[in-house]
Protein backbone atom coordinates (compact mmCIF):
# COMPACT_ATOMS: atom_id res chain seq x y z
CA UNK A 1 0.00 0.00 0.00
CA UNK A 2 1.29 3.04 -0.87
CA UNK A 3 2.47 5.43 1.60
CA UNK A 4 3.85 8.50 0.22
CA UNK A 5 1.89 12.11 0.97
CA UNK A 6 -1.43 11.13 -0.73
CA UNK A 7 -2.43 9.42 2.63
CA UNK A 8 -2.76 10.17 5.92
CA UNK A 9 -2.58 7.92 8.71
CA UNK A 10 -3.71 7.84 12.55
CA UNK A 11 -0.99 6.03 14.15
CA UNK A 12 -0.41 4.79 18.07
CA UNK A 13 2.44 7.51 19.26
CA UNK A 14 4.84 4.92 21.31
CA UNK A 15 4.64 7.53 24.09
CA UNK A 16 1.41 7.39 24.17
CA UNK A 17 -1.77 8.86 22.33
CA UNK A 18 -2.11 8.93 19.13
CA UNK A 19 -1.29 10.88 16.12
CA UNK A 20 -2.15 11.98 12.40
CA UNK A 21 0.91 11.81 9.97
CA UNK A 22 1.11 12.87 6.67
CA UNK A 23 2.41 9.72 4.52
CA UNK A 24 6.43 9.85 4.64
CA UNK A 25 6.48 12.44 6.99
CA UNK A 26 8.64 11.91 10.12
CA UNK A 27 7.00 14.41 12.06
CA UNK A 28 2.91 14.30 13.02
CA UNK A 29 0.75 17.00 12.23
CA UNK A 30 -0.90 16.18 15.04
CA UNK A 31 -1.19 14.51 18.37
CA UNK A 32 -4.26 13.16 20.45
CA UNK A 33 -4.97 11.34 23.65
CA UNK A 34 -7.24 9.33 22.32
CA UNK A 35 -7.74 7.10 19.00
CA UNK A 36 -11.76 8.92 18.71
CA UNK A 37 -9.75 12.18 18.51
CA UNK A 38 -7.07 11.77 16.18
CA UNK A 39 -9.65 10.00 14.20
CA UNK A 40 -11.97 12.81 13.55
CA UNK A 41 -8.91 15.18 12.89
CA UNK A 42 -7.13 12.86 10.89
CA UNK A 43 -10.53 12.53 8.43
CA UNK A 44 -11.34 16.44 8.30
CA UNK A 45 -7.83 16.83 7.20
CA UNK A 46 -7.89 13.81 4.67
CA UNK A 47 -10.96 15.13 3.20
CA UNK A 48 -9.64 18.89 2.87
CA UNK A 49 -6.56 17.37 0.82
CA UNK A 50 -8.35 14.67 -0.79
CA UNK A 51 -5.98 11.93 1.04
CA UNK A 52 -6.27 8.14 1.07
CA UNK A 53 -7.16 7.95 4.99
CA UNK A 54 -5.82 4.65 6.80
CA UNK A 55 -6.20 3.96 10.45
CA UNK A 56 -3.40 1.83 12.72
CA UNK A 57 -4.25 -0.32 15.28
CA UNK A 58 -2.02 -0.66 18.05
CA UNK A 59 0.11 -3.56 16.43
CA UNK A 60 0.59 -0.86 13.39
CA UNK A 61 -1.27 -3.03 11.21
CA UNK A 62 -4.03 -0.79 9.20
CA UNK A 63 -7.44 -1.38 10.62
CA UNK A 64 -9.67 0.46 7.82
CA UNK A 65 -9.04 2.81 5.41
CA UNK A 66 -10.98 5.66 3.35
CA UNK A 67 -10.76 7.10 0.36
CA UNK A 68 -11.35 10.93 0.23
CA UNK A 69 -9.35 11.56 -3.66
CA UNK A 70 -11.05 10.84 -6.37
CA UNK A 71 -13.34 7.85 -6.53
CA UNK A 72 -13.93 6.80 -10.06
CA UNK A 73 -17.61 5.69 -8.56
CA UNK A 74 -18.63 8.08 -6.17
CA UNK A 75 -21.78 7.43 -3.99
CA UNK A 76 -24.72 9.20 -4.97
CA UNK A 77 -26.29 11.72 -2.79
Amino acid sequence: MPKGPKTHHVVPNPKGGWDVKRGGASRASSHHETKREAIDAGRSVSRNQGTEFRIHNRDGKIASSDSHGSDPFPPKG
